[in-house]
């Protein structure tokens, strides 16, 4: 909580309140269903939270922006970047029922009104987005191929619409194929080891219908 507090000065009490009550909220659900790996329950503020607000850093979301995180898992990065930006409007999306049901408690209790989080594939979503968002959940080219049409045509940020995907590790031979993507270390951003190989990638998409 504390590097959350120090990265993000602005927070309002209502903000520092819902980031506090994530440890517990997790741990509670994690001994039921098993959405975080067990060694990773007691790093949570910085392999998961901060990790997800790491999207922030290099694109915070403008005041009714539409943002799908993809593969969202236990809710991650799309729970701690909906607290974040509480006027943006997030639709979190998994392919496990067990999962979506963690979010929706877990939006519930933090009384997130900003956060849909609905059982779903990707490839069946049928609306736009200024961003798609998702922690490495496949490979970029099959990424894509699930995304590429749920782009809104009009962007409204300072970086293009398109996908914003946290991954690690050499990812130069997985973007070969995409020359417009733009890498973000996190590094720059957190102290913590945990970020040395942790990046954003950018990769903007143009509008299809």
């Amino acid at each position: 909580m504390e590097e959350i507090n120090k990265q993000f000065p602005n927070l309002t009490e209502n903000q520092q309140q819902q980031f506090a009550m994530l440890q517990g909220l997790y741990q509670d659900w994690n001994a039921k269903i098993n959405v975080i790996s067990r060694k990773d329950i007691d790093e949570l503020y910085t392999r998961h939270v901060l990790h997800s607000l790491g999207i922030a850093k290099v694109m915070p979301f403008q005041k009714d922006a539409n943002i799908l995180d993809v593969g969202t898992g236990g809710g991650f990065p799309g729970v701690p970047l909906a607290i974040l930006f509480p006027e943006t409007n997030f639709y979190l999306i998994d392919v496990i029922a067990k999962k979506i049901k963690v979010v929706q408690e877990v939006a519930a209790a933090l009384g997130l009104q900003n956060v849909k989080a609905e059982q779903m594939r990707a490839e069946k979503v049928n609306e736009e987005f200024d961003f798609i968002v998702s922690r490495a959940v496949t490979n970029m080219p099959d990424f894509v191929n699930w995304v590429k049409d749920k782009v809104k045509k009009k962007s409204t940020h300072e970086l293009p619409n398109g996908i914003l995907y946290l991954k690690g590790g050499d990812l130069s031979e997985e973007l070969k194929d995409f020359p417009k993507a733009t890498l973000y270390d996190l590094s720059d951003f957190f102290e913590d080891d945990f970020f040395e190989t942790k990046k954003v990638v950018h990769l903007p998409l143009k509008y299809k219908k």
